[in-house]
């Protein structure tokens, strides 16, 4: 391990023209990030790549355009004005495929920059937090530099590295970024307890952060024998798991595991990741397979979406032609649950805007970004209910979407409706 007395230290390793791989989401090793933005007047056309990461990406601001390059593979709140500028690129790919690009040599990685636990006795590392496509970056890279954190939960699965890979590492002892997320409010709560009323017992569970999720997940309480197959996931499962409700007995692969490839929430859900043999963090090319994901009875997908035409083309990445998010993970559990036996993708939304828009719509706007297409659409629900859009034609379609678009908008979809298709 060679260990180095600062990140600034650390950093030196890195060279005009190389191409960075950053660690993501909670594992953001922030002081390395720092370290090597303050390195921009020494650098020159260095390309940074990403997932979502924490923490301010200074390195997209304008000042820094000759120095480093950015093209990530989702969009933070922290990077998307500078992708919305044309100071940062996004790069479309689902986020199964994202390890891909680098293990064929499309993308290249000289450099990686992690954030893991302390090693153990035999010199191992965890990759704690986040998993997701980082060591399809390690193994590809000439140089890993990491951030040692004695705060980085130590997690099962595919996340560990020896010592003997660091170039460098520094040593911090600081807590991750944390998000509490408040109770859902009364729109989060509705659209909860429809998503919730499609779950069934023994289903296998993939969702996301924030307040639909949460609240679904709350009227779960009375269900048995739920698993876990997700990307992602946050502090919802945990009152799930101590009841005993969140226990993996239905489940085909890794029974009696929860299998993610990545984690964001409180110090709570930390605390219960580490060295939780209940808990499996693996290579997001194998959690998010659909050949895998499909496997797994019930699988029911919970998603969300910017907006939906009344054919049910999803749009989940822009907001016509401003990029805002990503593709993600979503369409790889949209079909992944899909050919699961009894399975059931979900996509869940307001059914307004805060500024009293709808988000079901006669069409897309322009430029909007067709995340799930209408072929592979299934469920969908808002405040006013749920319904399921498989197998119906589109005037089918339309007239269920009205059914659960706000009322001060139904009447002008059903004209829309009427002009596009008929009666």
């Amino acid at each position: 391990m060679n260990l180095v007395s600062s990140a600034a230290e650390a950093v030196k390793l890195v060279q005009s023209n190389d191409h960075i791989f950053i660690h993501g989401a909670a594992a953001t090793p922030q002081h390395l990030v720092n370290a090597l933005t303050a390195r921009a007047s020494e650098l020159r056309n260095v390309e940074l790549y990403h997932l979502h990461t924490e923490g301010k990406a200074t390195y997209a601001e304008p000042e820094y355009a000759e120095s480093f390059h950015v093209s990530a593979f989702f969009i933070g709140a922290n990077i998307r004005h500078a992708v919305q500028t044309g100071h940062a690129q996004y790069i479309p790919v689902f986020l199964s495929e994202i390890p891909l690009l680098f293990r064929r040599n499309i993308l290249a990685v000289d450099v990686v920059m992690l954030q893991v636990s302390p090693p153990d006795r035999h010199g191992f590392c965890s990759m704690g937090t986040s998993i997701d496509a980082a060591p399809a970056a390690v193994e590809k890279a000439r140089i890993v530099i990491a951030q040692i954190n004695k705060q980085m939960p130590r997690t099962h699965g595919d996340g560990l590295i020896h010592v003997s890979k660091f170039a460098a590492c520094i040593e911090v002892d600081e807590p991750l970024p944390a998000h509490d997320l408040g109770a859902p409010d009364e729109i989060e709560t509705a659209i909860g307890k429809h998503v919730a009323s499609l779950v069934e017992d023994g289903a296998t569970l993939q969702m996301g952060i924030g307040g639909i999720p949460n609240a679904a997940l709350s009227f779960l309480g009375n269900h048995k024998n739920l698993g876990i197959h997700t990307e992602m996931f946050s502090d919802g499962v945990l009152p799930l798991i101590e009841k005993g409700v969140v226990n993996g007995a239905n489940k085909r692969i890794h029974p009696g595991k929860i299998v993610s490839t990545f984690a964001m929430g409180s110090q709570k859900l930390y605390d219960f990741m580490n060295d939780n043999p209940q808990l499996m963090m693996l290579d997001v090319q194998y959690v998010n397979d659909t050949a895998v994901i499909r496997r797994n009875p019930k699988v029911t997908a919970i998603n969300s979406a910017v907006e939906i035409d009344l054919t049910g083309q999803v749009c989940a990445d822009s907001i016509g032609t401003k990029m805002y998010s990503g593709v993600g993970g979503q369409m790889d559990f949209i079909r992944g649950a899909s050919l699961s036996e009894g399975g059931k993708p979900i996509i869940a939304l307001p059914s307004q805007t805060n500024k009293g828009l709808s988000k079901i719509v006669p069409v897309l706007k322009e430029g909007a970004g067709v995340v799930t297409t209408r072929a592979h659409v299934h469920y969908i629900a808002t405040e006013w209910g749920a319904v399921d859009l498989y197998g119906k034609n589109l005037l089918q379609r339309a007239k269920a979407l009205i059914s659960i678009a706000h009322p001060d908008h139904r009447e002008a979809l059903d004209r829309a409706a009427f002009e596009r298709f008929g009666k």
